[in-house]
This record gives C-alpha cells, structure tokens and sequence, in this order.
C-alpha cells in the first residue's frame, strides 16, 4: 500500500473512532445500549454512514491536496508542518465540537445543530450559563487531554516509514488512488442509489431521541444551517387563505385573501386585573396534573381543580423566545434560522394585549429582557409598557438567571399591591432552566427530595437537581399565591398561567406513544385561568395552543378587540371540535397540526408525511387514514404558509 493513502486511511480512521465513541457514549447514557434492539442497530448504522460521510471529505481534501509536491508530507519539509500544524488544529475543533454537541444533547435532547447561533447575540448571558452550569475547567482538561492523545496518534501516522524497499509499480499507486477516491465518493455519497444519503434519512427511524442519536453534529449543524434565510411565499398563504380564513372564523364578507380581521365586541363589564404567567419549561408529562407519580407540582394541581384548565393545550414550538413571541402576537415563530423577536424586519406587530385601553402594562422578569430582543419586541409593540428587570429589585441574582422566581413574584406582588387602576402584568420565570439553583435562603423552607435513578427516567427527569428545579417552581407559585390573596388586587384579577414550553424526552405509559415517539412531550403544557370566586372551576380537554391566550383573556376580560392572527377565544368557541394547533419542530424540519385525536406531520425538506393517533396506540386504519391526510396536510401547510406571510405582514395600524 503507497506510503500516503496509508497515512489518511490511518488519520481517518482516527477521526471516525472518536465520532463513534461520542454517539456510543450517547447511547449508553440514554440506556439504549442495555436495551439493544433492531432499531439501535440501525441506528448505529446509520449514524457510522454519517460519519463516513465526514471522514471522507477529509480523506479527500488530504488526498488532492497532497498531490501538489509542496503540500506532500512524505516529500517536502513544508508540507509535513503543514499537515500537522492543520490536523492538530481540526482534532481541537473536532473536540471542542463533540463535547459541546454531548452538552447540547444532555440539555436539549438534540444534536448539536444551527439553532445554537440564536445564542450568540446573548453571548455573555450563555457564557455565564454555561459557567454556572458545567465543570468548565474539568472540561477543559479533558479536552486537552483527548486532543493531545489524537495529535499523538496523527504525528505517528505522518512519520511512517515505508515497509518496502521495493518501488511500487507506477500503474499499481494510479489504482490504489483511484480506488481510494471511489472510496471516498462512496463515503461521501453514503449509498448505493439515486439520491445520497441525507440528514433526514435520520428520522426514518421513527423515534425521534434514537433519529438525533443517528446524526453527528457536522450533519446536524450544516444540515439545519441550509434553512436560514427564509422569509415567506405570498403565493402559497393566498392558495390556503380561504381555509384558513373559514377556520378562524373571518366574516365572508371581510374576506381580503391577505388578513384575518375579525372585530370583537365586548361586554359592559368592569374592568379586571390581569396576571400573566409565562412558566419555564413547564412541561405537562413531568407534572402532577396528569397523574406523575413523583408528584412534582401538587400546588399548582390545586389550582388547577379550582380554576379553568386546559390539559390539552400546546406550545406551537419549543424556545422561550419563540414562545413568548406567539403568546404576545398569537403568531407562531415559524423562522428557521433566528427567532423572530430577533428579526429587525418583523418587530412591529399588533398584538391583542394594546386592546386593554385604560390598563397599565407590566413586563416583571428576573433577568434582563435584552436577552433575545424581548425588551425590544415588549417596547415597540405594547403601548406603555413597563419593564421591570434584573439591576430594579431589591433581591439579589443568584445566577445568570437573575433573581429567584419566589422573590420575583414577591416583588412583582409588591408593585401589583400599590396600583390604583387596572393592569395587565406578566411575570416570566425562569428557575426551572439550567444550572437548577435553589437559593439558600429558601432550602428551609423549601425540601429537596431524592429518588432513584430509574424512577426519575421512568417519570421524566434526568437528575434530583432537575426534579427538585421544577418542585421549587411550584413552590414559588404558592408563595406567589398565598402572598397576593393577602392584597385588595387579588379578588378583582384573573390568574393565567401557561408554560413557555415543554421538554423533549420519554413519557412512558403516561401518554399514548405518540406523544414520545413522535416528540409531542416537547410542546405539551399547562394552560390554566385561575380566579376563585369570580370562574367556575372546569377542566377541558379541548385542544388549544399559546397563540389562543390573549383573545381568550380579552374574552373573559370582556374587552373588544381586534384580532388579526390565529389565536381564537376558546371558551367562546360554538364548536370546540374543530379545533387546531399548529406545531413546528425547528431542529427536525418537521410542520404538524394536531386536530381532533390525531397528529399529522410533515418534513420541510422530504415531505415525509405521517398521520398518528394521539389518544391511543392503535393503527389507523387505510381508508381513514387516506381521508384525513388530504385534509390535515392542506390545513397544515395553510397554517405554516400563512404564519409565514403574517410574520412580515401584521403591523401596527399607524396612527
């Protein structure tokens, strides 16, 4: 074998085994390597073809490349430096990536991918989270380390010698080249057909934590980086208008094939305080509502048996940003490479919350709303409005973070008490977030607890520190609770609560496999109005989404109003069966609606398409299968095309 295609095949090698080893690593930790199975198999599979595939653009970069006489290693001094002084800057890079790619993962259950950049504009803000969060310097050790161990192996592999000292055939090195290349292209192609192998191939797999766990971080990011830059196809939102102008219930006769105007009358009442809680991660398959054994939320369970709650309510995307974009707008954030409260061109949207003629407006956050140009989207859309922000309490941060959620509420209730008029405030957590700190003022009051590990993953948490985050929210909602019902406020204010989103991850037998399978854990949340006295307590199971808040609120605050996007009222609904949420899965590519006991879904970039019941296990039959993919898909493209145009198009009226 020539001296040369000794040395990449040997430098390849080496970078595909510690791809390997990373998604090897992966598997055990989720603990599918214990459960071996035709579908890990295929996921090993699979997931070496990806890194075939990364491994062979580099053979063949070092392979052409080393053709030029000045960049052979075996022939010029230069050329030897130069591949060193390379390769060790790759294996680095090559390190630091798959250590933040497990991180990325370990947090989001998703491969590293182009939604990290959404993170850059807050840069300090990440940094300081990751500080506080991971063992930094331990990290950074073991990079080194494992990067020292590669480039020792790499510099070996660049001072072979040759074994012969027989010249080789000059016809017989063109072969071995050719073949080399071949092997490359087939690498790089990564199968025997038509088309190559592609990112999405990954989620043919039909398990969407085993279908991430199939993909490298390479194909992930660059895969995903391919979408940005999208804005909207005005042809397409003109097609599907009419449907979806019909669904949101725009009188026929204000039909204009670009708006959904509906004007709203409202009701000769008094005026009502308003408190919106927007809940960090709050994930319905990890709470107590639904029947969790380890019994995480129980307060806020109370609540919801004396309030108005929705236990079939869904985030129309996973993101803070993202989601308290579509609770504000009632437009779900269907960018594909920044968050829209990101984009400059779209900042200035009319929102339902600007209705409240007569109220004074509060934004309460424990942090800073820099982060994500929130501050900017809440200041030139909400006329008013005032913030109240890390740097403006007289509680201290405890983390990148800011303050804690409990003395958040605190001081929110503290400035909720001394107004005179009506209001309208919304307080947005955010404990239950990495690096899960508990203040040590409250570890009296509040109890940690501690379950095995297997009962943790059987009921949806990773670690104690993540159960016992999630346990110090509820904790914070009844000191909230019983802290305001000691106020003149609290009887004249309806209560929302709903979360921002939910968390990708195993729901067991809690819910239907679907809501696992195919990743429904990851936008399922509480949805809850909570006025003793004032609202009878119900509980539905209608479906209902965040865009649905605010006209819901205006509906009950008996305001008018205009609406223009695609929340509805739902308790003013005649027909709660025709009810539609949209969902868009940003990482996966993926575009669902979920309508009546069923989940349609389907692949920006394949148009895979996939229809599931929600309720229940059981195989839908072909011909109602047949039936209502027609109609599911045409709904679910209205949905997407129109939510596009409407992010560009639902300005403010000028004045």
């Amino acid at each position: 074998m020539h001296i040369k295609i000794r040395w990449i095949l040997l430098v390849s090698l080496t970078f595909f085994i510690v791809m390997s080893i990373d998604r090897i690593y992966l598997l055990a930790i989720t603990g599918y390597l214990t459960n071996m199975n035709t579908v890990v198999l295929n996921t090993l599979w699979l997931g070496g073809r990806y890194d075939l595939r990364e491994t062979g653009i580099l053979a063949l970069f070092m392979m052409l490349l080393s053709f030029i006489p000045l960049f052979n290693p075996f022939r010029s001094g230069f050329g030897k430096k130069f591949w060193l002084g390379l390769l060790s800057i790759l294996t680095v890079l090559v390190v630091v990536i798959y250590v933040a790619d497990t991180l990325h993962y370990d947090y989001l259950a998703q491969r590293l991918n182009a939604s990290v950049l959404n993170f850059v504009p807050e840069g300090n803000t990440s940094l300081q989270m990751v500080w506080q969060t991971y063992p930094v310097i331990k990290l950074t050790i073991f990079i080194v380390l494992v990067s020292a161990v590669i480039i020792f192996f790499i510099r070996k592999a660049i001072s072979i010698k040759s074994a012969s000292t027989t010249p080789i055939p000059r016809a017989r090195n063109i072969v071995s080249f050719i073949a080399l290349f071949l092997l490359c292209a087939f690498c790089i192609f990564g199968r025997l057909d038509q088309y190559p192998l592609r990112w999405s191939d990954a989620f043919a797999l039909r398990d969407s934590q085993l279908s991430q766990l199939a993909l490298n971080p390479f194909q992930s990011f660059f895969s995903s980086l391919r979408f940005a830059n999208v804005s909207y196809n005005e042809k397409a939102s003109r097609q599907y208008y009419p449907l979806m102008a019909q669904y949101l219930g725009v009188d026929s006769s204000k039909m204009s094939s670009t708006r959904f105007l509906r004007n709203i009358s409202g009701e000769n009442v008094p005026k009502t305080n308003i408190v919106l809680v927007i809940c960090e991660s709050f994930s319905a398959y990890k709470s107590s509502m639904w029947g969790n054994p380890l019994n995480t939320t129980p307060f806020f369970n109370s609540m919801c048996q004396d309030g108005i709650f929705f236990d079939h309510c869904f985030t129309p995307h996973f993101g803070t940003a993202r989601g308290v974009w579509a609770t504000i707008t009632g437009i779900p954030d269907v960018l594909l490479d920044k968050t829209a409260s990101r984009n400059p061109l779209i900042v200035d949207q009319h929102s339902v919350f600007n209705d409240f003629k007569g109220y004074e407006k509060d934004y309460f956050i424990g942090g800073s709303t820099s982060w994500a140009n929130i501050k900017g989207v809440l200041e030139n859309n909400i006329e008013g409005i005032t913030i109240h922000e890390q740097g403006s309490y007289d509680a201290k941060k405890i983390d990148v973070w800011g303050i804690s959620d409990k003395n958040l509420f605190l001081q929110a209730n503290k400035v909720l008490s001394k107004k005179t008029a009506p209001f309208f405030a919304i307080i947005q957590t955010s404990d239950n977030h990495r690096p899960y700190t508990i203040p040590a003022e409250d570890k009296e009051a509040f109890k940690t607890v501690s379950f095995p590990s297997d009962s943790l993953n059987m009921y949806g948490f990773q670690s104690n520190e993540e159960l016992n985050a999630f346990r110090y929210t509820d904790f914070s909602y009844q000191v909230f609770i019983e802290a305001a019902k000691k106020e003149k406020y609290f009887a004249n204010t309806i209560f929302i609560f709903i979360g921002d989103h939910g968390i990708r991850g195993n729901a067991g037998k809690m819910f239907p496999k679907a809501w696992t399978e195919n990743a429904l854990t990851c936008f399922h949340v509480p949805l809850l109005f909570y006025a003793p006295g004032r609202l009878k307590a119900e509980r539905h199971s209608m479906l209902s989404s965040q865009v649905d808040v605010m006209p819901t609120i205006a509906g009950l605050a008996g305001i008018p109003y205009t609406n223009t996007t695609m929340g509805r009222d739902l308790l003013h609904l005649k027909d709660t069966t025709s009810n539609t949420v949209f969902l868009i899965d940003h990482d996966v590519r993926n575009i669902a609606i979920l309508h009546g006991k069923y989940l349609f879904q389907r692949h920006l970039e394949t148009s895979q398409e996939t229809l599931v019941s929600i309720n229940d296990n059981e195989t839908i039959p072909k011909e109602t299968s047949d039936a209502l993919t027609t109609y599911m898909r045409d709904l679910t493209i209205g949905f997407y095309e129109n939510a596009r145009y409407m992010l560009f198009n639902n300005a403010k009226a000028k004045k």
